[in-house]
């Protein structure tokens, strides 16, 4: 199974043209999309296949998660929020069922203990062959028990043009990984990773 996760950086990044051209280029079975806006669900129109969207509470982009093959309904599953003052907005994981195996598209908080948190309460939710993927927004190493990190090893964001991260990561159970690799950026912040996956 490949697999492509990408945020599209709201607005400002890439356009339903460009994912469009990402799919045709590498026929992904599930794509998924953080910081996806409105207009990114008028990507069947243009490619076919079938489209879920999840915003995010009160923001005008959120995940979603795309396949030429029919897709069950995704489950929106909230994650913890800070309650300090100025606190992050809510965020989701956007639970993808594909047969046996469970996707969870992430797109974490800055916070780093927080995003951490957030993990946790992810794996707690998915059994069985799972794989956790997105933009884990986490600085240094992620560890989650049961799971390994086969995401690719490069940096996959630049902040303000300058500063390089490896923010797009992907962490499996019961899952083996063939090929992880981090694909040019196009018009994002971010570079997409694409992952060949299959039952361990």
């Amino acid at each position: 199974m490949k697999v492509i996760s990408w945020n599209l950086l709201r607005l400002t990044g890439a356009a339903v043209e460009d994912v469009a051209a990402l799919v045709q280029r590498e026929r992904p079975d599930l794509l998924l999309m953080q910081e996806s806006t409105e207009e990114i669900e008028t990507l069947p129109n243009l490619i076919g296949g079938y489209f879920h969207w999840e915003p995010l509470p009160g923001r005008i982009h959120g995940l979603a998660a795309w396949s030429p093959h029919p897709l069950p309904p995704p489950q929106a599953l909230p994650l913890p929020v800070s309650r300090m003052p100025g606190r992050l907005p809510p965020r989701v994981a956007q639970i993808v069922q594909l047969g046996a195996i469970t996707v969870a598209n992430v797109h974490l908080s800055h916070g780093q203990l927080l995003n951490r948190w957030q993990l946790l309460r992810v794996i707690r939710a998915v059994e069985g062959p799972a794989a956790v993927i997105g933009d884990y927004n986490a600085i240094g190493p992620t560890f989650l028990p049961g799971f390994k990190d086969v995401g690719p090893r490069e940096p996959t964001h630049v902040a303000r043009n300058v500063l390089r991260f490896r923010l797009d990561r992907c962490l499996v159970r019961g899952l083996d990984c063939a090929d992880a690799r981090a694909l040019e950026r196009g018009p994002s912040d971010h570079r997409p990773i694409a992952l060949e996956l299959a039952t361990a």
